[in-house]
């Protein structure tokens, strides 16, 4: 067999699989945009999410949970402190520990609009791939977000979700089915050692995610490092190199994003002001926390929500008359 010959075999199979990318991205983005015709997001079986935008977001806060975040159309960009990620139809975002972010949509428009599929992982079902698979992770400190390319066997699973749409009465058998093959297929993939952070017992990442929980339960209370990282059986210095490690944060900024989040949840939604939000969400002076969410937000509370409030309002009518 010539040279020339298995160039041309080769060039052929790549042609195949581009075709089979592409039928199933087209797939993917036809069966989401069946599921939700408006813009906004459902759950049409429990921890899949489909969202649906039809113009650029502007920066929102949010807790990233643990999950498989997968583009159908449009792209989305994710900050977490100085971190950026931004991801479309052919890549993929793999979220392990609760993570305080931002997130917004870039690319959308009526004709073309962002779509997207959420798939939330729970511990116990990365634990038993890995037990059925026979792999033994290790521990591991590498971050607890990022971004890696879409390959066809992992879009091929996907594609094979959302078609449990069209059938909602099989979901209950074939849901876990795929979901265990998505698992699998990310486990092998380059972001395998991060999705261990769902499954170690014992482990730095385990200790991790039980500091994350406690922050988050527990993030209007005042916080002494040291007793945290005692009921960890770390010193303190380990818990902060782990917890930077894992989060890209120290556990004192953690709780700080945590705690501005909240405070713009709450002036926003419930039209608090910024002196009781301050002492709502744990600061004890008010003009530290005015400082500290100029800092994060680049503006005053007040202004911030200000505008905040005109710019969803603007994006409102905006969708409407779209």
């Amino acid at each position: 067999m010539t040279l020339t010959v298995i160039a041309e075999r080769e060039r052929q199979q790549d042609e195949r699989l581009l075709q089979r990318l592409q039928a199933n991205r087209e797939e993917l983005a036809e069966r989401i945009a069946q599921a939700i015709s408006h813009d906004g997001t459902v759950e049409p079986f429990e921890g899949l999410v489909l969202a649906r935008l039809s113009s650029p977001s502007i920066p929102l806060p949010s807790v990233a949970e643990p999950s498989f975040c997968v583009i159908a159309q449009g792209r989305k960009e994710v900050l977490v402190e100085r971190s950026r990620y931004e991801y479309d139809p052919f890549h993929y975002l793999l979220a392990t520990v609760e993570l305080p972010r931002f997130s917004r949509v870039i690319e959308a428009s009526p004709e073309r609009p962002y779509l997207s599929l959420t798939l939330r992982l729970a511990p116990s079902q990365v634990t038993a791939v890995l037990l059925s698979a026979g792999y033994v992770p290790k521990r591991s400190s590498v971050h607890a977000m990022n971004v890696s390319p879409l390959d066809e066997r992992l879009l091929d699973a996907v594609v094979r979700l959302v078609r449990l749409l069209e059938t909602p009465e099989e979901a209950p058998v074939l849901m876990p089915l795929v979901t265990q093959e998505i698992i699998y297929r990310l486990l092998v993939g380059e972001q395998g050692r991060r999705l261990c952070h769902l499954a170690l017992q014992g482990g730095v990442p385990s200790e991790i995610a039980s500091a994350v929980t406690y922050l988050r339960r527990h993030f209007a209370e005042p916080l002494r490092v040291e007793s945290l990282a005692r009921e960890l059986g770390m010193s303190a210095s380990s818990l902060h190199h782990h917890f930077k490690a894992v989060t890209g944060l120290s556990p004192l900024q953690y709780l700080k994003q945590l705690r501005l989040q909240e405070a713009r949840r709450l002036m926003l939604n419930e039209g608090l002001d910024a002196t009781s939000t301050a002492f709502r969400v744990g600061y004890q002076d008010v003009s530290h926390f005015n400082r500290d969410y100029r800092s994060l937000f680049g503006q005053p509370p007040a202004r911030d929500i200000q505008q905040l409030r005109q710019q969803l309002e603007s994006l409102a009518v905006a969708i409407k008359t779209d």
